[in-house]
C-alpha cells in the first residue's frame, strides 16, 4: 500500500495548485485515549505519547505545503482540573520531554504558549517558557502555538480583566471604558494578539464540536472534522482538508 499511498499523496498535492491556502491552521488533537484502547493498549498513556510524537510529523506536513502558523491544542483547562492526576502528570511530562524538546530542535518553528500557565506544574511551565525564549529569535521561522491549560472562555475573561486593569491604572472610569469599548480593545488583550486568526480548524476523533477552543479567533474559520483519532491522522487527511478549504474559499469568492 505504501506506493499507492505515495501516489495518492502526490495527486492531492497537485490538486492544491491554484487553490487558496490557509496561512494559519489550528488542530484539536483529540482521541489519544480512544486510539490506545482501540489499538489494544491497557494503558491509555501510550496514546498520549503517540499523540505528542505525532505533532512533529504534522508540523512537517504543514511546512511542506507552506503553512506558516499552527496552533495545537494539547490540553484544556478542563482537562487539567478533571482528568485523573496520574494521566495529567504524564501528559505534562510529555510536554516537557517531547513537545518542548521537539520545537527546540526543529528550527522551522518559533514557539508561543497560550493558556493559564498557573494550572501547570512549575517544571512544565518553565520548560515551555525556556523553549519560547530559545526560539524567539528565529526570524525566518513559522509560528507554533501550544495551547495548554487553555479555555476559550477563560481567554476572553482574562482579556477583559486585563483591559479593565489597564484602564484603571490610567485613571479611566468604567463609564469611559464602556463608551469606547471595541472588539479591537479586547483582541489586543488576548493571549497572542499579534498572531492572525486561524482560517482552518481541524478536529480529529469524530467529535463535532469546538469544545471551548479559540472561541474569539474562530468566528470566521472553516472547520474540518475528521473521524480518525489523532495518532492515526495522516498526511492525506491534512491534504484533503486543505483541498476542501480551498474549494470552499473559491466558491465564496465567485
Amino acid at each position: 500500500m505504501r506506493p499507492l499511498y505515495r501516489l495518492y499523496t502526490g495527486v492531492l498535492r497537485r490538486q492544491l495548485a491554484g487553490l487558496p491556502m490557509p496561512q494559519h491552521v489550528a488542530i484539536v488533537m483529540d482521541g489519544n485515549r480512544r486510539w490506545a484502547r482501540q489499538a489494544g493498549y491497557d494503558d491509555v498513556r501510550v496514546g498520549h505519547r503517540f499523540g505528542a510524537e505525532h505533532l512533529d510529523q504534522f508540523l512537517g506536513w504543514c511546512g511542506d505545503v507552506g503553512i506558516r502558523c499552527v496552533t495545537a491544542w494539547v490540553a484544556s483547562a478542563d482537562n487539567m482540573r478533571r482528568r485523573d492526576s496520574a494521566e495529567v502528570d504524564y501528559l505534562m511530562q510529555l510536554t516537557e520531554t517531547v513537545l518542548a524538546d521537539q520545537v527546540r530542535r526543529d528550527h522551522r518553528w518559533r514557539l508561543h504558549v497560550a493558556g493559564q500557565l498557573d494550572l501547570l506544574p512549575s517544571s512544565t511551565a518553565n520548560a515551555l517558557k525556556d523553549a519560547v525564549e530559545a526560539t524567539r529569535d528565529r526570524a525566518d521561522a513559522g509560528d507554533l502555538t501550544i495551547a495548554i491549560g487553555y479555555s476559550g472562555r477563560g481567554e476572553v475573561v482574562d482579556a477583559v480583566r486585563g483591559m479593565l486593569d489597564e484602564a484603571a491604572m490610567s485613571g479611566q472610569s468604567l463609564a469611559d471604558v464602556a463608551a469606547g469599548l471595541s472588539e479591537d480593545d479586547i483582541r489586543q488583550h488576548l493571549y497572542l494578539p499579534d498572531l492572525p486568526d486561524p482560517e482552518l480548524v481541524i478536529r480529529t476523533s469524530g467529535e463535532l464540536r469546538m469544545s471551548d477552543f479559540l472561541l474569539w479567533q474562530t468566528t470566521r474559520s472553516d472547520i474540518a472534522f475528521c473521524d480518525l483519532y489523532w495518532p492515526a491522522f495522516r498526511e492525506i487527511d491534512l491534504l484533503r482538508a486543505l483541498r476542501t478549504y480551498g474549494h470552499r474559499r473559491l466558491d465564496r469568492n465567485q
